[in-house]
This record gives structure tokens, C-alpha cells and sequence, in this order.
């Protein structure tokens, strides 16, 4: 099979939802998109933005994906699968890419920079990352 070589000026994600299994997928997103040289614009915001903190809670699973966790765990550590932040994190430190927490929900929250991990680059407002963003493929999670 040949694969097609993927042409994109960048990968914009706009993480809202702070349910566990939506984790994983930024993480496997990012570090692939660093693997093809893709820039990737990461956008916190909603129920995600507690989690970019120094004082981040463990990330909870939905009501919905439940059933699967007990699988989801077991294959991971099996896998010897690391953590969504460590996976992120290697990503930043490999390629480009930027992860910006929403300043009106930082704002709303009563955060400022030195509240953010260290993973977080700067709070910005929603124009700011639109106009870094405003060529690039965009995903909502």
C-alpha cells in the first residue's frame, strides 16, 4: 500500500471536553502530527483547562465510556503505554508546538500563568489563537 504523503500547514486542536478519554487522543494527535513535521496550535478551554494546572485533578472517564476503562487500562499498561502528558510533553520538546490556555476561562476560573503547568505556553484570548490557527486543519475534542 502507498501512503499519500499529508500536506497541512498546521493542526489547531480545541480541547474543551476534560473527560479522561478525550486525553489520549490529543496526546496519539499531537506526537503523530510531530512525527509528519506538522505544527500543532493547541487551544485549552472548558472543562480541559483544570487539567493544564500545577495542581491538575486525575482526569475522570465519562458515564458514557465507563464500560471501557477497565480494557482501556489493562491495554495500556500492557503496552507500557505512557501517560497522555508524557506523551504531549515529548511531543513539545520534539516539535512545534504551541498549547495555549483560553484567557476568558482562566479569567472565569481565577488562573494566571504561574497557576498553568509548565506544558502551557501563555494564556491567550480566542482571536489570538484563530489568527495563529487560521491556516491550519482544525479539531475540536
Amino acid at each position: 500500500m502507498l501512503l499519500r504523503v499529508i500536506e497541512m500547514s498546521g493542526l489547531a486542536i480545541i480541547m474543551f471536553s476534560g473527560q479522561a478519554e478525550n486525553f489520549i487522543p490529543l496526546a496519539v494527535l499531537t506526537q503523530t502530527a510531530v512525527n509528519m513535521n506538522i505544527p500543532v496550535r493547541i487551544f485549552v478551554t472548558g472543562t480541559a483547562l483544570p487539567y493544564f494546572t500545577k495542581n491538575k485533578p486525575e482526569p475522570r472517564f465519562s458515564k458514557e465510556f465507563e464500560d471501557m476503562v477497565p480494557a482501556l487500562m489493562g491495554g495500556m499498561k500492557k503496552l507500557q503505554m505512557p501517560s497522555w502528558y508524557e506523551i504531549l510533553k515529548e511531543a513539545k520538546e520534539l516539535g512545534d508546538v504551541k498549547i495555549y490556555a483560553c484567557s476568558l476561562m482562566a479569567e472565569v476560573m481565577g488562573l494566571k500563568k504561574e497557576h498553568l503547568d509548565e506544558i502551557v505556553d501563555d494564556i491567550v484570548g480566542a482571536a489570538f489563537f484563530m489568527k495563529e490557527s487560521e491556516n491550519m486543519k482544525v479539531i475540536f475534542i
